[in-house]
């Protein structure tokens, strides 16, 4: 019996000010696999709703401010403590509701948890202040919490990435209201209620909906100092011009076009390969920091064909909550679309496309979201497959001769989060790297699975604004804040 045959329905309401509600109205949540199967109902609240958790978390602020950021980190600890015994129920529901294998929906909730405890060891670089004696004044420079933030996180890896602001935001002394996907709510939604409930009330709220229901109210709300938004670079253009109206801060991590470049004496071995393959098709190849173009030297061209085409051989599509999947389906039909017209587009265009994989046999999965993983080969760089960010199971790879017409290809884009580089020298590595137009480069290796996680995150050009974790994304909650004394004497 596979975990499917066993599933139960799951129902999420509203949390707001330390009091779970079912919220004005529902919404129903689908299986990616099979799109007429509901995983499960989530609340669909009301602006008026979406307007109480704002209001909450700015009752709550002043108080959670007054604490110390050790204080703060302690309580955020011992939180985490509750989501222990629930991890494999939460992992399995979403699988269900995400579409990813069971074993990614695992490691979502892990880094959840990583995470926090990474902002938790931050605590003491909260209150950092700076002296300057006088004369003119002895100034003391500190920062401030900003007041309420809301955060809106997608489908995809939900739980990370809503931990790379959110505990961040907490431990600097903010108050938080928490959007998860309206097409994946019901993990996150469990998850952060949990956390909610070992806090003082209002200080973290979790608020589902339709995004044209409460959106703009989360967003727009006089009661919110910022907004942190991960989505497509159209969603960031819509809240930046929602937040105008009140000057609300924006963070934005607005996804990429990541490009690798492999170059003449890269590695790739088995280890290499694995690398590379698991950073173009984890999750379906739905990463906002995927590599989503691969700049292969010559030489090099059908060594990285060959070793991807191996990997991709072994595919098997279906459930991710099947213990033989190895990839899961798209998320949305929408999306399946997008990422089949740019393939057959490419094919059109006389690029050669390798199809790997069968789709799944199972006749309940047949309206499944689900594609066949490609490579297209050596596509002309103007076709959207190379253009666009495809957000799916699909790569093109496309040969060079020299490393600086590489580097013009990977830079001419409206994209710029992260970028590799493929060498087994470091010199050359750092001088290619240092010319590449992304907030974060990676070397001989490529994705999540590799970021270092104490770093600030964030993208270049359309890629978004601001930075997530490090130190970097602590300042990304506070305000600067000068006290000019008179000098003693």
């Amino acid at each position: 019996m596979t975990l499917h045959d066993v599933e139960q329905e799951v129902r999420t309401g509203l949390f707001i000010n330390g009091q779970a509600s079912p919220g004005a109205g529902e919404m129903t949540v689908q299986n990616p696999a099979d799109p007429g199967s509901p995983v499960g109902v989530a609340a669909a609240a009301s602006r008026d709703e979406a307007l109480s958790a704002a209001a909450a978390a700015k009752a709550a602020f002043p108080a959670w401010a007054a604490r110390s950021p050790q204080e703060r980190g302690g309580q955020l600890d011992a939180a985490l403590n509750v989501l222990e015994s629930f991890k494999e129920e939460d992992a399995a529901i979403l699988s269900r509701e995400n579409g990813k294998i069971l074993m990614e929906a695992a490691i979502d909730l892990m880094v959840f948890n990583a995470r926090f405890g990474l902002a938790s060891g931050l605590a003491n670089e909260v209150a950092t202040t700076t002296v300057l004696p006088g004369p003119p004044a002895d100034t003391t420079v500190s920062y401030k919490p900003l007041g309420v933030v809301t955060i809106i996180v997608p489908f995809n890896w939900p739980l990370a990435i809503l931990a790379a602001s959110l505990p961040y935001a907490l431990i600097t002394g903010n108050t938080v209201v928490v959007k998860p996907p309206p097409s994946a709510p019901l993990a996150t939604t469990r998850v952060v209620q949990r956390v909610a409930e070992q806090l003082p009330p209002g200080v973290l709220n979790v608020v589902t909906g339709k995004d044209d229901e409460i959106g703009e109210a989360l967003v727009s709300s006089p009661d919110v100092a910022k907004v942190c938004f991960t989505g497509s670079p159209g969603g960031g253009k819509r809240i930046m011009s929602m937040a105008s109206g009140t000057l609300t801060r924006v963070t934005l991590e607005l996804g990429g076009n990541d490009p690798a470049l492999i170059l003449d004496d890269a590695d790739l071995s088995d280890a290499a390969l694995d690398g590379l393959f698991h950073g173009v098709f984890d999750s379906t190849g739905q990463i906002c920091m995927a590599a989503k173009r691969l700049y292969v030297h010559r030489s090099r061209y059908q060594q990285v064909i060959d070793g991807l085409s191996a990997r991709l051989e072994h595919t098997v599509l279906g459930r991710g909550t099947d213990a033989g999947t190895t990839m899961g389906p798209l998320h949305s039909g929408a999306q399946k679309k997008f990422v089949a017209d740019l393939v057959d587009e490419a094919r059109a265009a006389g690029a050669e496309v390798r199809e790997f994989g069968q789709l799944p046999a199972d006749t309940s999965l047949a309206e499944g979201n689900f594609l066949r993983p490609t490579l297209v080969l050596d596509p002309d760089p103007n076709l959207g497959v190379v253009t666009e960010e495809q957000f799916g199971p699909t790569i093109p790879i496309i040969p060079f001769d020299e490393d600086d017409h590489a580097i013009a290809a990977a830079n001419d884009t409206w994209a710029g989060l992260c970028a590799s580089v493929w060498t087994q020298d470091r010199t050359r590595a750092a001088a290619v790297g240092n010319q590449l137009m992304a907030g974060y480069v990676f070397v001989n290796n490529h994705g999540a699975h590799a970021l270092d996680e104490r770093v600030p995150f964030g993208g270049f050009k359309g890629s978004g604004m601001g930075r997530e974790m490090g130190i970097e994304g602590i300042r990304e909650f506070m305000d600067t804040h000068s006290l000019a004394l008179p000098p003693e004497g």
